[in-house]
């Protein structure tokens, strides 16, 4: 405003009527930490680099397709003594075993995502596997290094969830180490949660109690940080990969089966070699050391595919074990879909999972009270079960910290960070103005009002407002004397976050007939 009025005229002023408000942020923002086919924009290297997609079509644009994974085929022993003439082995179906360093999650987890109405999500490539036949996952990548994948995304504020699929395969070695750094890395910014995979049973010694006591045991994901951290298990067979997806360059082995099924065998397809001369004519060339065309060894595929339904049991086994996938991708997704549709205070429980037939181990009322109350840690672990006539649900809602009456629950943990990261944002504009009861009232107000909209939306309970929250500031209630002279402006906020009615208890009695 002018100090001082020296030409005639009419001045006009604008002053501020509303105080400023405080927006809420977005709840529903996984970053996918793993390995990608490539990783560049316009020329320039993404390469553990978080960037920003909001579709599938996005993420193979930038990242590329997914690892192609190969399979070992199982044969059965020669026959002893030879016979005359010689008959193929037999291709054995429960033979077929993924290749050492195969292994690779994350593009099919990008797929469960967005198949389960997730939309904007950040992509963090720790290595680009091109077009190699093998895929090495090392924890270095994620935690080696000067700069760890969790020191970049301490510069990132968006991302409020941190998926990482490709760790499992490491086993029991990333509880641990990945798992418990991206716990500490969580607590640190306060801003975002960890969602976890257990490993997958690979023998008859991986029971689930086995695999559960791994996970939560000594070497396994530690007691610090559990707040921030949410598990699931078990893992799901799902319809991710399409059956024209896979082929022949899944089989390692494809030339043995291939000699297999084109030889006579009792227990194989018949005459295969004979109704498609084809077949034997791209068979004699490998079998010659001469390279067939790629022409020549895709119509051999096709062939196959057409003449023998052994080999379309082959192919269609190694895309059931692609489809076998971790959860967390899957859960990114419902947690988007239950914000959007409820909002973050309605826990991600009780809900279906797209593109999944059912979770690879059913289980129990029994079992699941293990899973659910860790009585000696409180390391709850969220279980995925399915139910005649409804489906594959989400049967779980807590959190690592399960024996913390403040932090159980997967929604009120989520419900805190969203509140708290929305007002840090807008209390930010009063920094450095003044210490005194003019700023105290402002924000005051810009709080109560915010808050008073989320009790409005739900997300606090409590038949009033003045019920279901209570902002403090000021000298004398927040603050004392030194406070103000140190520049410190201190504001408590409490709030009645809604929980979720985990268990149901109905009570009948018979009562006598009454008269009438």
């Amino acid at each position: 405003m002018a100090t001082s009025f020296k030409t005639p005229g009419v001045y006009v002023y604008e002053e501020n009527a509303f105080p400023n408000s405080a927006v809420a942020v977005e709840t529903a923002v996984p970053v996918f930490i793993g390995y990608t086919q490539t990783a560049s924009r316009a020329g320039k290297s993404l390469l553990r680099v978080p960037t920003k997609i909001a579709s599938f079509a996005e993420y193979v644009e930038l990242f590329g397709n997914g690892f192609k994974a190969k399979f070992n085929v199982g044969l059965a022993a020669p026959a002893s003594p030879p016979s005359s003439p010689p008959v193929a082995p037999a291709i054995q179906l429960d033979k077929i075993t993924i290749v050492d360093d195969n292994t690779a999650y994350l593009y099919n987890s990008i797929r469960l995502f967005f198949a389960n109405d997730g939309s904007t999500c950040y992509i963090l490539s720790v290595g680009t596997y091109g077009n190699d036949d093998t895929l090495t996952i090392s924890g270095n990548d994620f935690i080696g290094g000067t700069t760890t994948v969790f020191d970049i995304l301490e510069k990132e504020f968006e991302p409020t969830m941190i998926v990482m699929p490709d760790v499992i395969a490491l086993g029991a070695s990333s509880y641990n180490t990945v798992y418990s750094s991206a716990l500490l890395h969580c607590s640190n910014v306060q801003s975002r949660i960890a969602i976890f995979d257990i490993r997958q049973p690979e023998s008859a010694q991986d029971t689930t109690d086995a695999l559960v006591e791994e996970f939560r045991g000594v070497s396994g994901i530690g007691t610090n940080n559990l707040n921030y951290g949410v598990a699931y298990f078990p893992w799901l067979k799902t319809e991710v990969v399409p059956t024209e997806e896979v082929d022949y360059r899944n089989i390692s082995n494809f030339w043995l089966i291939a000699s297999s099924l084109a030889t006579p065998n009792p227990t194989n397809d018949q005459s295969i070699a004979a109704t498609n001369s084809k077949l034997q004519t791209v068979l004699t060339a490998f079998q010659n050391n001469t390279s067939p065309s790629a022409d020549d060894i895709r119509n051999f595929h096709q062939s196959l595919v057409a003449a023998s339904q052994t080999y379309k049991n082959v192919l269609a086994e190694i895309r059931s074990q692609l489809n076998v996938l971790p959860p967390s991708g899957a859960m990114a997704g419902v947690y988007t879909m239950v914000d959007n549709a409820r909002g973050v205070w309605k826990a991600p429980a009780n809900v279906s999972i797209n593109l999944v037939d059912k979770p690879t181990i059913n289980i129990s009322d029994k079992e699941q009270e293990n899973l659910n109350v860790d009585v000696m840690a409180g390391k709850s672990i969220n279980v995925i079960r399915p139910f005649p006539g409804i489906g594959t649900l989400v049967w779980g809602a807590r959190t690592l910290d399960g024996n913390s009456d403040d932090w159980r629950y997967i929604n009120v943990r989520r419900t805190l960070i969203m509140i708290e990261q929305s007002l840090k944002l807008a209390t930010r504009a009063y920094v450095f103005e003044p210490n005194d009861s003019g700023t105290w009232i402002t924000v005051k107000s810009m709080f109560t009002n915010f808050l008073t909209n989320l009790w409005k939306q739900g997300a606090l309970v409590g038949p009033t407002p003045d019920l279901a929250f209570s902002v403090q500031i000021g000298l004398g209630s927040t603050m004392t004397p030194d406070d103000i002279l140190e520049g410190i402006m201190r504001i408590t906020v409490l709030v009645a976050v809604v929980h979720p009615a985990e268990f149901i208890a109905i009570t009948f009695k018979q009562q006598l007939q009454a008269a009438g």
